[in-house]
This record gives C-alpha cells, structure tokens and sequence, in this order.
C-alpha cells in the first residue's frame, strides 16, 4: 500500500516544475488518482505501481491540456508569435505630413466660399443639395464651386 499524500505531494511538484499552476497541477493530480480508481474496478489485476500510473497518467494529462490550449488559441508559445510593425515608416510619415501641409496651403488659396463648399462635401460628407440649402445656392452653384476647387487642388498639388 502506498502513502497517497506523499504520492500526490510528488506527482503534483512534478507537474508544477513543468511548468503547471499549483491550482492546474491539483486538478491533474486528481484526475489521474480518479482514472486510477476507474482502472482498478475495471481491471481483475491491480495496478503493481500505483504511484507510476498516477505520475504517468498525470502527465500525460497535462501534455494533452497543454495541447488542448495551442490548438483552441488559449495557448501560444513565444516562439511562435510573429510581431508585425504596420505603423508607417518615418519617410511616408514625412512626406505625408508634408503633403498635409501643403494641401492646406492649396486649400487656404481658394476664395472663402468655394473652401467652405468643398470642405463641407470632401470633409463633412454633404450632398450638394444639403449645401446648397445651407448656403442659400442652387445645386447647379455648388457643382460648380466644387468643380473649381477640385481643378484648382489638383493643379496644386501635382507633383507631391
């Protein structure tokens, strides 16, 4: 007859230099004296070494939970992270801050109303008709305001 307490206290400081919780390593630890109990009903023989069949049976179980955790993305080994930097780099970070500045330039050569106009359909996502009633103008007006203000960026900005 083995002294089960000395068994656990073994087969759980197995499982913990493994790398298993205290809390993981006593569920395991349990589970595999259950099986062992389930086996010994089950089986004319008893089992010769019991406290081998708990360790074994022990680790198996938490090679298997182990397993269980990376398949189902609990678990994912360091080495098998990849990090991606999908920030921009410094050079596009640069020029698009010099493209901003820029097209504010552009935008602050346009006269005040036709600015107004565009910013409010490109920035602010009006239709034409909701500026035009803001504005007091025809649809008509307004195409034509942003219509101009399109030419005029676009002939600006060329080139950057």
């Amino acid at each position: 007859m083995i002294n089960l307490e000395a068994a656990f206290s073994r087969v759980r400081a197995a499982l913990m230099r493994r790398g298993r919780s205290t809390h993981d390593a006593d569920d395991l630890v349990q589970e595999a004296w259950v099986r062992l109990a389930r086996y010994e009903l089950d089986q004319p023989v008893p089992v010769e070494r019991p406290e081998a069949f708990l360790m074994r049976t022990a680790l198996n179980l938490s090679i298997d939970a182990h397993r269980a955790r990376v398949n189902h993305g609990e678990e994912v080994l360091l080495e098998e992270v990849v990090l991606l930097d999908t920030a921009p780099g410094i050079e596009a970070v640069v020029l698009a801050r010099e493209r901003m500045a820029r097209m504010s330039v552009c935008l602050n050569r346009l006269n005040e109303k036709t600015r107004d106009i565009f910013l409010a359909n490109r920035i602010d996502g009006l239709t034409y008709r909701e500026i035009a009633d803001r504005h007091g103008l025809s649809t008509s007006t307004v195409e034509k305001h942003i219509a101009k203000a399109t030419l005029q960026v676009t002939g600006w900005m060329e080139g950057w």
